[in-house]
Formats: structure tokens, sequence, C-alpha cells
């Protein structure tokens, strides 16, 4: 098979000063790799997630090869989610959809990988039922129906439930000041040998309470300070400002596996074991580490439109979600909480023993692939 072809995609001008690059700036764009098979224009599906490069995916290939055209589309806030729009990545994602129309393929799918699945449901709930007229800020949305032309499935896979709800279960309530990023109560640090694992009831419940507390803590600070800035009215006055959120990987589930237990093994996505979930959790360039007031409301706040169960609930397309049995991040109950929205229109598929990335596990790729396509050329 051919090597996948570049797409590169002329996208709307968004958030003022969403990129240093000028160009970037004046004419933005945004890129693809994507790989046709041979024969008729049966299907093409978009494989993409916020902030992730996925013109490397490894489904790219593989549905191509069973007969769908497959791109793997980034964003414009590849690399970098400091700014992150979740309602400029739809309007990046609707680009993608119109460039695979453009060339003849009437039927388009998205699918959906971790925390492409919420995007991939953001997107159809607006494709469907435009109500986005203001950015979580205040600021004109400039959304409209050509943006976002409807698809006709979702499929989704190792399917987060979103970012506001990986970062409401994955702050450490520990942090004690926000300016310093190693201050704790060792009472709460889940991370503590003394409370676990196992972790006992009552500490999970103190844990949890005070983990939603400083959640919401850093969303009022957000709003208030937004509000703050925007109330300059001198000349230049900034309208949106960076900042740190120190901690944001400390679910018990990574290390107590009898919490909403599946085939996982102890750490996380990105560490091994207790150490290495924990050395994560330190790291500098951890999930929402650093964030704009704007981004935050947008991708990591309560006030976030991006839930995924919510959006595939508002959709009324045909859905597939393939579920990773000994996946570290995405549990029983994110598959049950997208079941419960997708209703009779959602397929499940258990993929046994497969892991977040499914690596090393080429068989479950194919596995993967064989489903995906199946479902998809069906519709």
């Amino acid at each position: 098979m051919a090597e996948p072809e570049l797409a590169v995609i002329d996208v709307k001008p968004g958030a003022a000063l969403e990129s240093q690059s000028g160009l970037q700036l004046l004419r933005p764009r945004i890129y693809g790799a994507w790989m046709k098979p041979a024969g008729p224009r049966r299907a093409a599906a978009i494989v993409m997630h916020p902030t992730s490069n996925f013109m490397g995916h490894y489904l790219i290939a593989r549905l191509a090869a069973r007969g769908v055209a497959c791109m793997g589309l980034n964003s414009r806030y590849a690399g970098n989610d400091t700014l992150l729009l979740m309602e400029r990545v739809i309007q990046d994602l609707g680009a993608g959809v119109q460039y695979l129309r453009a060339r003849g393929y009437d039927k388009v799918v998205l699918v959906g990988n971790s925390g492409g699945a919420a995007l991939a449901a953001f997107y159809q709930a607006q494709a469907e039922h435009l109500d986005i007229e203001q950015l979580p800020d205040g600021d004109p949305a400039g959304l409209s129906p050509q943006d976002l032309p409807a698809v006709q499935g979702l499929a989704l896979c190792a399917a987060h439930e979103g970012r506001s709800t990986l970062m409401r279960n994955w702050i450490d309530p520990s942090v004690t000041d926000e300016r310093d990023g190693l201050s704790c109560d060792p009472e709460l640090d889940m991370y503590d040998v003394r409370h676990g694992p196992p972790y006992s009831h009552a500490f999970l419940e103190r844990f949890r309470n005070a983990q939603q507390a400083r959640y919401e803590r850093i969303d009022q600070w957000v709003g208030q300070r937004l509000q703050r800035l925007r109330s300059q009215t001198a000349p230049g006055s900034a309208r949106d400002e960076v900042f740190v959120v120190h901690r944001t990987h400390a679910d018990p589930r990574f290390l107590d596996l009898a919490i909403d237990a599946n085939e996982r093994a102890v750490g996380s996505v990105w560490g091994a074991g207790a150490t290495g979930a924990r050395a994560v959790n330190y790291a500098a360039s951890q999930m929402g580490r650093i964030t704009s007031l704007t981004a935050w409301l947008s991708q990591w706040s309560p006030r976030s439109r991006a839930d995924g169960p919510a959006n595939l609930a508002r959709t009324s397309v045909p859905a597939l979600l393939c579920t990773y049995t000994a996946d570290q991040s995405t549990f029983p109950s994110t598959r049950a909480a997208w079941l419960a929205a997708g209703g009779a229109r959602l397929r499940n598929v258990d993929i046994a023993g497969g892991n977040h990335y499914l690596a090393g596990q080429p068989a479950l790729v194919q596995q993967v692939a064989d489903t995906m396509a199946e479902w998809i050329l069906a519709l």
C-alpha cells in the first residue's frame, strides 16, 4: 500500500494571538495524513485528538487496507494545549470533514480515540444542534452550520469522557499552595503508603471531597481573574494569561485495582507502578500543567461544553464503542457512562486485554481495525 498523503487544510482564524507564528495567525492551517483504499470511494474516517499528533495513528493504514479511507488529522493546537479552545478544535475537525467530502466521500465517520472521543461527540452534537454563540469566556464563538457538516457515525475507542472529567478525577487534592508544586498535605497524599493501597472507604471519601474542592477553587479563581483582567480599560490591556496547575495525576484507581476493577496493571498510561505514576504527578509536562484562563474554561473546567457522554446523548447517529479492558485510564464506569448516553444506538465491543494505546499488542490493533471497518462499511 502507498505511503499516506499529506493534507494541508486552511481553517478560519480563531482566538487572538493563539499562535506565536505570524504566518499561522495570518493564514491558519492544519495538517493531516491520509490513505485511501483501492476501488470505489465508499467511506472515510477521521481520527483526531484535541492536541496529540495523530498523523501516525495506528488505524490509518489498517482501515485503508480494509476499504475505509482514513485520515489522521491534527488540530491547530497539536503538541501544545496551553491556549486550546475546544470550540476551535471542532471547527478544525469540520474543515477535515469538508476536505474528504470534496474528494468524493459522502459517508464520513469520526474515530474518537482516547481524548478524541469527547471531541467527536462534541463535534456531532454541534453539527446536529448548533447552539454555541459564545465561548465560555463570553467572546463570540463564530461558529456556523457550514463549519460543521454532520457525519454518519461515531466510532470510539479507549474513550475518555472528556478533559474536564479527567481533571476532576485526576487533580491532586494534597496540594496546599497553588504557587508551590512541592506543597503537600500528607493526610491527602494517595502516594503515601500509609494510606494504601488498598485505600479505605474513609480515605477515598476524604480524598474525593478534597479533590472536588480544589478543582472548584481553581475554577472560581479563573473566573475572578479573567473578570479582573477584562475590567482593565487602558489600551492594550491583557485579556488572558497563563497559569500553572501543579500535580494533575492522582487518581486512586492507578494504584488500587479493586476500585473500578478491570484487567489493568498498577500504574498509569504514562508511568508504570506506583513510583512511575507519582513521578508523572510531579512532572513538568503533565496534563493541563500550563493553561490560559480561557483554555481552562473551554477544556478543563466544569463549564466546558465538551463532555463526551453528554454530547453523545444529543446526537442521532449510530455509534460504536471499543472498550480496551486493560486500560489504565478508562474504566468500567467510563464504559457505563458512554453506554447510558448512547442507548440503543451504541454498540459496545470489549477488546480483551487491550491497554490504552494497544502498545505491543498488534493482534488487538488488527481486531479493532476489523471491528471498526466492518461497522463503518455497514452504515
